[in-house]
């Protein structure tokens, strides 16, 4: 996003699925089958755990190996689909990760593999001293913000195994952080041959949601709140306890890779269950602009793709406003299950309290929590992207008359000073700049930002389609790169598409090829091979040089 580290994420080929009837993929998706004959998630890991067993060699299982499941979906039918993390003689393994697909009755079926390479080691000591690889992954959060003052720069290497670049080798992946000028967190992740010292990957690893409330951008809106003794609190008890705090305008302070101090998030408390003045003035109004984005991001999750939270367990997070000094920045961070937002600098950017900035963020975690798909090359643009997609979908859900649905990112709280009228553009990418419209062999070596752009540009084709068009008072004009006319299915079919194959296909190495594959696969699955639907996908994928 520009220089905004994070409307960023973070993190970290396809193999296809066995055919199946149209009959019975209809079934699978009936939102009338018998929900009390659907394996539970307890039953659906003693099936797979059963397969893995059965199937250990074809998924280059050995016994110097350990498996964890990640993620559980259960279709409608009863197939059952675990994702796999995986060890190698107790370090874990980068690309290791994998995704069993089970019929209704527990059997196997076919797996997803990030990696189909064996992994063997000769030796899992490094010859690289943990200290020196510090040293590396500290160099290279310098490097990448050259011309800023670091301080408090700490580094903590693990010793991994990295199956995502070719043959498996053993790697150190150190988390780099420090603060900038301001007092603003800037992270990195360092992945180092433990072997030779050289720099196998980097990325950035900040990643850049009955009372009523008066927001900055999403007029008056309603919240639910708790009533504690005569004071009510931003705190959501219909949405996990979700809540919102104040950060104070502090920073965080994080030591070798672990935060040991965080910004406050003192919970914004109110006597008349009405927040805000819709002012940056008063410090609650970002608050309802962010618990009003979780509470939308929370619903489209639930209602559209019955997902209930971000990491699917029903258990809400919480968002700190006011963080940071000028900080133009939002973020999503696991390891505090939080949103993070800073005020901007009044001249880029406003407060990055948006709504599609939350959906954009909170989307991060759901895909940490699933496909995980690496922050770098083209997994990293898929990353963002999917973050996009979600971001947008989230605002057509919300059908706000004060922020309407659209395809541009983070419109809201961009200022004149930034020269455009949104951070990115997804009928035509490369209006910002710097963003791909179609995909090339280069695409990877972009940021994840800007790689993104293909991505983007096929989820906007596959909704509304090629040529000009006004959608909610906005004018498109999407070109299509092989000079081919896209016929879209509408948002709401491409985001359950692309829900499915994040969760269900895609792992920590997909990239644009295997995308394509992916989301062929949700298609099939939810609309039948050989459907409208399916055509669809292939169509706009080929119009943007994916094929």
């Amino acid at each position: 996003m520009s220089r905004i580290r994070h409307i960023r994420g973070s993190r970290f080929v396809t193999a296809g699925i066995a055919a199946t009837t149209a009959t019975l993929l209809a079934a699978a998706l009936s939102p009338t089958a018998d929900a009390a004959a659907r394996p539970s998630r307890t039953t659906a890991i003693k099936n797979a755990t059963s397969a893995l067993l059965d199937q250990a060699t074809s998924l280059g299982l050995t016994s110097a190996q350990g498996t964890k499941v990640r993620d559980v979906v259960v279709d409608a039918d009863g197939s059952q689909h675990v994702r796999y993390d995986r060890t190698y003689h107790e370090l874990p393994v980068l690309g290791g990760d994998f995704v069993v697909h089970l019929a209704p009755n527990g059997s196997y079926r076919s797996a997803n593999r990030a990696t189909k390479r064996a992994i063997s080691l000769a030796s899992v000591t490094p010859e690289l001293s943990a200290p020196k690889a510090a040293d590396l992954a500290v160099n290279a959060l310098r490097a990448a913000n050259l011309g800023e003052t670091l301080k408090k720069v700490t580094a903590k290497p693990q010793l991994v195994v990295d199956a995502l670049h070719g043959t498996p080798k053993l790697a150190w992946r150190t988390n780099a952080v420090a603060q900038d000028s301001l007092g603003n967190p800037v992270a990195r992740t360092v992945l180092t041959d433990a072997r030779t010292g050289a720099q196998i990957d980097a990325w950035d690893t900040i990643e850049s949601a009955a009372g009523d409330g008066q927001s900055l951008y999403s007029g008056t809106v309603p919240l639910e709140t708790t009533l504690s003794g005569s004071t009510y609190q931003l705190k959501d008890p219909t949405r996990g306890n979700t809540y919102t705090g104040d950060a104070a305008n502090k920073t965080d302070l994080c030591i070798f890779g672990i935060c040991i101090s965080r910004a406050p998030a003192t919970l914004f408390t109110d006597t008349d269950n009405h927040w805000g003045t819709g002012a940056t003035s008063d410090r609650s109004s970002a608050a309802v602009d962010a618990q009003y984005g979780t509470n939308e991001t929370w619903d489209y999750y639930k209602n559209v793709h019955g997902r209930s939270g971000i990491a699917g367990d029903g258990k809400g997070s919480y968002n700190r406003v006011h963080y940071g000094s000028s900080y133009n920045n939002a973020f999503w961070d696991d390891t505090c299950f939080c949103m993070t937002y800073g005020d901007g600098d009044g001249t880029t950017f406003g407060p990055l309290v948006a709504l599609d900035v939350a959906g954009h963020e909170m989307s991060h975690g759901v895909t940490s929590k699933t496909a995980a798909l690496t922050y770098s090359g083209e997994s990293g643009g898929l990353n963002e992207a999917t973050s996009d997609i979600f971001g947008t979908m989230v605002e057509f859900y919300a059908n706000n008359s004060s922020d309407p649905g659209d395809y541009l990112i983070g419109e809201k709280i961009v200022r004149s000073g930034f020269g455009k009228a949104a951070l990115r553009f997804m009928d035509q990418p490369s209006k910002d700049g710097n963003s791909a419209d179609c995909w090339s062999s280069s695409v990877g070596n972009l940021d994840v930002h800007y790689s993104s752009g293909v991505a983007n540009h096929f989820a906007y084709l596959l909704s509304e389609g090629s040529g000009a068009k006004t959608i909610n008072g906005v004018s498109y004009n999407s070109p299509t790169c092989n000079g081919s006319t896209v016929t879209g299915i509408g948002r709401d079919k491409v985001g359950k598409i692309w829900y499915r194959a994040l969760t269900v296909y895609m792992t920590s190495s997909t990239n644009y090829a295997a995308a394509r594959t992916a989301t062929l696969n949700a298609a099939k699955d939810l609309y039948g091979a050989g459907s409208t639907e399916y055509n669809a996908v292939a169509a706009a994928w080929s119009a943007v040089s994916v094929s």
